[in-house]
């Protein structure tokens, strides 16, 4: 695990906690050589990267899906 001191955490925050995401190693934040925080990664997520496609699977066709679901009959549009 690595190791940082506070004064050099606070001057390069952003970028520590994206080195962490990206490597998913943790930051032990020291303060004299005494541990006093831990920067850990989140745990993964098991959503979808993007909203397309994320209810593929989830529908049941009934029936008939292109034809008319009733007559010509029943139509008013088509009796004028």
């Amino acid at each position: 695990m690595e190791e940082i001191a506070v004064s050099k955490f606070k001057a390069t925050c952003l970028s520590v906690m994206e080195r962490v995401r990206k490597t998913r190693k943790p930051v032990l934040v020291t303060r004299f050589g005494v541990p006093i925080a831990q920067v850990t990664p989140p745990p993964k997520s098991k959503r979808r990267s993007g909203w397309m496609g994320s209810m593929a699977g989830t529908a049941e066709i009934i029936g008939d899906i292109v034809g008319p679901i009733s007559s010509e009959d029943d139509w008013d549009a088509a009796r004028k």
